[in-house]
């Protein structure tokens, strides 16, 4: 079970427009430091103002970490890059040059968390990379994400696993000149504030935190369960407890995308049948490009981050989420959920699943296997 520190504040964030806004505005406050993560970092009109705000706080000797995963932000040119460096932003690609497509380990293992820290006392977590709304791979904008800005108590661990890491990938890439000073606690408190719990995934000591997180939420429900995620390729762990909650009466609803930009996202339909049969509600959001991985649960347990629930986030990925225990907040994200769905979303009955999408549900179980079998050739 998480365990949640009291006395922080945090606010939901619904797209790139309100996320990005917060944003500047918070480094153009900065007075100390600021690390970036990010695992697509699209030089587009939204890309240019982060930059831009990001070099002249560095013109402010504030100091700037940007850390990049270097196969989805691959498509930095080298020039953009030079003028990163030129403007005295430390600036690290994760894994860089190593293509997924090789089946090693080492090559799935990507940087993809999304969080911001500005002087160790705010920070901004979610599942929006550094790209714009209608910079979307189907054409249909916007793009329909979702992140969080925090302070207090909570963030002081963010502090850690940020520096931390930056320390790692600095040290591996012979640039320890950039590693950053001891970092004190610069936390603001604030008094009858939000229990929240950062949870991360790495490949050391917290390989299964943020799946035994949602496992323990999902397991413990009594009432209702809302899922909107991106990417669903649910192990069977997740899938059991999905299953065995809508057995003893919960109420289980995902949003999952219906716009389909790769073809292994085709892998999320291979559950469709049997959820359905389970009594499990399925929409397909199809409005426009979606993007989210958030989730409710008994309207009073609720998380914001950057983890899929497929293969790739809960077992290979670098992944940072947000647990929150508050009702309120839980109440704001659902309302989101459920616009979400009003307008966009098209349910997926069973009658219709079985008899009028064949080649759906050959394309999904084909990409299901291809992901069970590379998931073995390296040997994960």
């Amino acid at each position: 079970m998480p365990y949640y520190l009291k006395e922080n504040k945090i606010e939901l964030l619904k797209n790139g427009k309100d996320y990005f806004a917060s944003v500047i505005q918070s480094i153009k406050q900065a007075r100390q430091s600021i690390f970036v993560e990010a695992y697509i970092f699209s030089h587009d009109a939204t890309g240019i103002k982060i930059l831009t705000a990001l070099k002249e706080a560095a013109k402010r000797n504030i100091d700037v970490y940007l850390l990049l995963d270097g196969f989805g932000s691959r498509d930095l040119t080298q020039k953009v890059i030079d003028e990163i460096k030129a403007s005295k932003i430390h600036f690290l690609f994760y894994h860089p040059k190593i293509s997924p497509y090789q089946m090693k380990r080492i090559s799935l293992r990507r940087l993809h968390r999304k969080m911001f820290l500005i002087d160790h006392r705010i920070a901004y977590i979610g599942g929006i990379n550094i790209i714009d709304d209608a910079n979307v791979p189907n054409g249909k904008a916007p793009r329909i994400d979702y992140a969080a800005q925090l302070e207090g108590s909570v963030v002081y661990s963010i502090s850690q696993s940020m520096t931390k890491l930056w320390k790692r990938v600095s040290w591996a890439h012979l640039e320890k000149s950039y590693v950053p000073k001891y970092i004190r606690n610069s936390t603001v408190s604030f008094p009858n504030g939000t229990k929240l719990s950062f949870i991360e995934r790495d490949n050391f000591r917290h390989r299964q935190d943020i799946e035994k997180a949602y496992l323990h939420a999902i397991q413990n429900a009594k009432h209702e369960i809302l899922i909107a995620n991106a990417y669903f390729i649910p192990g069977k762990k997740f899938e059991r407890a999905l299953i065995n909650a809508a057995r003893r009466g919960v109420s289980v609803t995902l949003l999952l995308k219906g716009e389909m930009d790769y073809f292994l996202s085709n892998a999320t339909r291979a559950f469709y049948g049997k959820f359905l049969k389970e009594g499990i509600t399925i929409f397909e959001y199809t409005k426009s490009f979606m993007h989210s991985k958030v989730a409710v649960i008994d309207g009073s347990w609720s998380t914001i981050g950057s983890s899929n629930i497929d293969p790739f986030s809960l077992l290979l990925s670098r992944e940072a989420n947000i647990m929150v225990l508050d009702k309120s907040f839980a109440s704001r994200l659902k309302k989101n959920i459920e616009e979400d769905i009003q307008l966009g979303g098209t349910e997926i009955l069973l009658k219709d699943w079985d008899k009028a999408h064949l080649i759906k549900r050959l394309k999904s179980r084909m990409a299901y296997l291809f992901i069970r079998l590379s998931l073995g050739i390296a040997n994960i």
